[in-house]
């Protein structure tokens, strides 16, 4: 069958957002009008801010920046910002909206790129957000992301990465796990029961084919009681790492009790050792009942790949210099700090103005690293695991209402 482009899905490639064919039509209509009138090269600053995060957060993870710096590569630009990583609130300590990203250069050079790049940031931001709100819930508890099968294929490697950065211990999808260089983790799927038509079929094939390597987690809801087919598990594998549960809420009642079911009935046995984990509509307010229950690790999907994006805008502030801005914008050229104990930023129109810190009474550091001259790169690519390393360390002072 003959289709539009010659494409199967309905998705755009690498070459299609490089070529900036995935902007808005307003921005190539106004590079027209620019080039037309002779403004084509007239040099813009701009700054990448938030009003107000998602469900009253008060604090983001910042995550899109490397595809962003990927995306203006070449181009005649320069780009300061806050790490890929950074935890982040929307607004300064005087209530300024917190500039993550400034691009200056030629307006020409990355007009038609604003869609793509605020696409990058908004959507992974926001599923970091979640995967770390996810892990402060779940404290030192493993938690997996499962999440790829409730969004579009083509974007499951950005979804785990993110995930992955939030604070997932590890992701299920092949590519995924690629792009954060690591082994993808994962238990059987009901389908695996259903297609041996017996749970402890399913439960001794699983042992003798899979590779040896990959922990004995098995599934034990598919067609009995979980704590009958928790302990038939524990007989029927040798090495039984833990049994995971994922029953549906028309059947589960209270999950807690469920949990503290199972692990009494497993101790009882001598199967202390036998972990139990968890899935089905995990978020943030139910993780933390669960470990309470007894709950080891967690899968948690639909909550951290669904997460709200995050609504950066992109504003011009300055042109050939001057400040300008639109209404309910900060117009001129800002410097950025931080302060080192507390996390608190603020900004300064001066390079000569280091602010304070209202909490504490220290004085700031400067936030922004140049990530980029001319197009030409200044940092080099992080892995997801150093990334993921700073998310964790920044984590440890960010509270959670």
């Amino acid at each position: 069958m003959e289709r539009k482009g010659g494409k199967r899905f309905f998705t755009a490639s690498d070459e299609d957002i490089l070529n900036g064919r995935t902007t808005d039509i307003y921005f190539v209509r106004t590079l027209e009008i620019l080039k037309a009138k002779g403004m084509a090269d007239k040099v813009a600053l701009a700054e990448m801010t938030v009003a107000k995060l998602p469900r009253e957060w008060p604090w983001a993870v910042l995550t899109g920046v490397e595809e962003a710096l990927r995306l203006m590569e070449g181009k005649g630009i320069d780009i300061w910002g806050l790490p890929e990583g950074t935890i982040f609130p929307s607004r300064t300590q005087s209530g300024v909206k917190l500039p993550v990203l400034k691009i200056e250069g030629p307006y020409s050079e990355y007009c038609i790129f604003e869609t793509p790049m605020l696409g990058f940031l908004c959507h992974s931001t926001g599923v970091a957000t979640m995967a770390a709100r996810c892990r402060k819930a779940a404290g030192d508890h493993s938690m997996i992301a499962f999440g790829i099968r409730r969004t579009h294929p083509a974007i499951s490697p950005m979804l785990d990465r993110s995930s992955y950065i939030g604070g997932c211990d590890a992701v299920s999808s092949l590519m995924g796990a690629e792009a954060i260089s690591k082994p993808p983790e994962g238990t059987m799927p009901h389908a695996l029961v259903i297609m041996m038509g017996d749970s402890l079929k399913a439960f001794r094939a699983f042992d003798e084919v899979v590779e040896p390597e990959v922990p004995r987690v098995v599934l034990v809801d598919t067609y009995s009681d979980e704590k009958t087919e928790a302990i038939a598990a524990c007989g029927a594998v040798k090495d039984l790492a833990g049994v995971r549960l994922d029953t549906p809420g028309s059947r589960r009642g209270s999950f807690t009790e469920l949990i503290r079911e199972v692990r009494w009935e497993l101790d009882l046995r001598g199967y202390n050792k036998v972990k139990i984990f968890v899935s089905g509509g995990l978020d943030e307010k139910t993780l933390a009942s669960l470990a309470q229950a007894g709950a080891d690790g967690f899968g948690v999907g639909t909550s951290i790949s669904n997460a709200p994006t995050v609504d950066f805008a992109l504003d011009i502030v300055a042109t050939d210099g001057t400040p300008v801005a639109k209404r309910g914008k900060f117009g001129g050229r800002k410097e950025l700090y931080r302060c080192p104990d507390c996390f608190t930023f603020e900004v300064s129109a001066s390079a000569d103005d280091v602010p304070c810190c209202a909490c504490c009474g220290k004085e700031m550091v400067p936030a922004y690293t140049k990530l980029m001259e001319k197009g030409r790169r200044l940092v080099p690519e992080r892995s997801a695991s150093e990334i993921r390393a700073d998310v964790l360390n920044q984590l440890q002072k960010m509270e959670m209402p």
